[in-house]
């Protein structure tokens, strides 16, 4: 095989073992916050953060949604992290935005953090579970800390170590593209059209 066909039977092996049931209860968690007006914050660092971002987009657009992402604001982020450490930039941007228990957390990240490696994402995680908001994930690998706190989350199975981070990160987007698209997700007034980009 080329490689570009053993990477696309990679990929189709992923999709296959994805937990659908770990996909609706996300889409529940996301629905009840929606109707009890809690607001989305998505976290994500490098390519996660540009998923984060995208969607951000799709939650407010197609989900109808109030959803934001830290990373969008690069002048507060690099502010923050210049002046406060990178390990509390997403807490504290989260303590700014009056995190409360109505809201949701969704992490996207190959490892799902650690003290060494995205604490920061560790960080807000543990704020976010001292005000009572929600916890969810879409993540790679184990999962890291995101999967042992969630009250969802999606692991990206390992087929290739070689592949782990561009199958997470590609998982992150068919997975965040299901949600806002799910029949329980999908603002009436959305109509049928494409992602928000």
């Amino acid at each position: 095989m080329s490689f570009s066909e053993d990477y696309f039977h990679e990929l189709t092996s992923l999709i296959r073992q994805i937990d659908a049931q770990e996909i609706e209860r996300l889409v529940q968690i996301l629905r009840d916050a929606r109707l009890r007006g809690g607001r989305l914050f998505v976290l994500g660092v490098g390519g996660s953060a540009a998923n984060a971002s995208h969607a951000v987009g799709d939650f407010r657009k197609i989900a109808g949604m109030e959803a934001y992402a830290p990373t969008d604001n690069v002048s507060e982020l690099t502010a923050r992290t210049n002046d406060e450490g990178w390990p509390s930039v997403f807490e504290s941007w989260l303590r700014v935005s009056r995190l409360r228990r109505e809201d949701l957390v969704l992490v996207f990240s190959v490892g799902g953090g650690n003290e060494e490696v995205s604490p920061n994402l560790v960080r807000a995680l543990e704020f976010t579970k001292s005000t009572g908001a929600g916890i969810a994930g879409v993540v790679g690998r184990d999962g890291g800390y995101v999967a042992k706190v969630a009250d969802a989350c999606v692991i990206v199975p390992t087929v290739n170590p070689a592949h782990i981070t561009p199958h997470a990160e590609v998982l992150q987007a068919v997975v965040w593209h299901l949600l806002v698209f799910h029949p329980d997700m999908k603002a009436p007034a959305a109509g049928g059209g494409g992602s928000a980009e």
